[in-house]
């Protein structure tokens, strides 16, 4: 399998590319994930900020806290992206916009102390309180 992987939203508008191998993915609970994405649970991919490009259009930026830049596009309202001033050489890319999200199982929960008590998923899969960043 190759470790070039492309996304998109979903009006086109916005397509990215990465080079970097499908791992160190992580379901994410916390609440700002769930008020800015509007779903449940967000699947994150981190991947060496320098391996990534957009490859058509530009993204809108929003700052959901002092130390993150959420990116999403302006038309179709798809969130693709999370930088994390904690984390200043990586990106955060949302799995569910990749072209084969199938091939991007998650290995982890992360701020499962905001995760929704009624929420079953994947729960053999280790889980952090907030988020271990290397």
């Amino acid at each position: 399998m190759s470790d070039i992987h492309q996304g998109g939203c979903q009006c086109g508008d916005l397509r990215y590319e990465f080079a970097a191998p499908l791992q160190v993915i992580a379901h994410c609970h916390c609440s700002i994930c769930r008020r800015s994405t509007g779903g449940i649970v967000t699947t994150w991919i981190t991947v060496p900020l320098a391996s990534f490009r957009w490859l058509a259009g530009t993204p809108h930026e929003y700052a959901s806290s002092a130390s993150c830049t959420r990116y999403f596009c302006g038309q179709c309202g798809a969130h693709l992206a999370l930088f994390t001033q904690l984390s200043p050489e990586t990106l955060d890319v949302t799995v569910a916009t990749l072209d084969e999200p199938e091939q991007a199982p998650a290995d982890r929960h992360i701020w499962v102390g905001s995760r929704l008590p009624w929420l079953q998923l994947d729960e053999q899969l280790p889980r952090e309180d907030e988020e271990n960043i290397p």
